[in-house]
């Protein structure tokens, strides 16, 4: 009995001292007071409207719109930076007897984590992750009974690891990675797609009488070298530049193919709340056949330069 009194008279004792030391620990120790987040979010509306009302020239009264998002989240912790962006657009026209038609439509989400051995550095060794997709089908119109790309159909994927320069310069700066090391892995995940070898996966398979022997792929894996680099500034009051630049090339199939995915855009601020922005986005991926549309009939050609431009004038708000 006297044992297990001593045992609780033991026990009270530890557990005192212990609230009592963390108690100091609490009273002595500094709040951090450091902000390691820092975050921007920008979202806009681009709108472009033509209207005729017995014009002896002609024309079709049309209106189409870009909804735009871009959403930044950064972690710094002394020689640790995790930079995180994901980019949003929609967009869609319509014109007088035409159905409304798909004119812009992104999903990419960016993250890279790098980590410097002293603080004067701007070398970085560097891992990065990409995802880009769609929100809805694409058409090669005016056909649209079959649709030619969907939501992750295709999807691309990129993840590897590198070395990164990073020079910063107010919101912007200028970024170059490299990894000898990257997969990339394209999705296609819809089954008519798939079966027609689209976006690079391997084609269905079919005996001599054209009987269904095996469902194409739906994922494709490639390794190779990436290179990317983001070059963003204020170019002239009130004018932005924002350069960015992707090349990949795969070490196991068609090494020295490289493919090419160029963005431009110059940003020009009227006032707080009001932007003109023109955008071109050049892009060339061997695995990527072209589709034309003949006497109603998808046809399948071989790959070719991709271009899109996009003159735009709406409002934007950052917060």
């Amino acid at each position: 009995m006297n044992s297990l009194k001593t045992y609780f008279l033991g026990l009270l004792c530890i557990v005192t001292f212990q609230q009592s030391f963390a108690q100091d620990i609490i009273r002595t120790s500094q709040p951090d007071t450091i902000k390691r987040w820092t975050s921007k979010n920008t979202v806009g509306l681009d709108l472009t409207q033509i209207a005729f009302v017995n014009w002896s020239a002609g024309g079709e009264n049309a209106i189409s719109g870009i909804l735009k998002g871009a959403f930044i989240r950064k972690y710094t912790k002394d020689r640790f930076v995790w930079h995180n962006e994901l980019i949003t657009r929609y967009g869609l026209n319509k014109q007088d007897g035409i159905e409304a038609r798909k004119t812009d439509d992104v999903i990419q989400l960016n993250s890279t984590a790098g980590f410097k051995t002293d603080t004067i550095s701007n070398w970085y060794y560097s891992a990065k992750f990409s995802f880009n997709t769609q929100f809805t089908n694409g058409y090669a119109y005016p056909n649209t009974d079959y649709a030619i790309s969907k939501p992750f159909a295709p999807a691309y994927l990129f993840l590897g690891v590198g070395t990164e320069y990073y020079l910063k310069e107010g919101d912007g700066g200028f970024r170059a990675y490299f990894s000898p090391l990257t997969f990339k892995t394209t999705f296609v995940l819809d089954e008519r797609l798939a079966d027609q070898g689209a976006f690079g996966v391997d084609k269905a398979t079919y005996d001599a009488n054209g009987n269904l022997i095996s469902h194409g792929k739906k994922t494709r894996t490639e390794m190779g070298i990436l290179f990317t680099n983001q070059y963003k500034k204020e170019i002239f009051k009130n004018i932005n530049l924002d350069h960015r630049l992707v090349l990949y090339s795969d070490y196991l199939n068609n090494f020295g193919n490289i493919d090419v995915d160029w963005q431009l855009q110059l940003d020009m601020v009227v006032n707080q709340y009001v932007r003109a922005n023109i955008s071109t986005n050049v892009i060339y991926d061997d695995d990527i056949k072209s589709k034309e549309d003949v006497d109603g009939v998808q046809v399948t050609r071989g790959p070719k330069l991709q271009l899109k431009q996009i003159l735009g004038v709406g409002l934007s708000y950052v917060f």
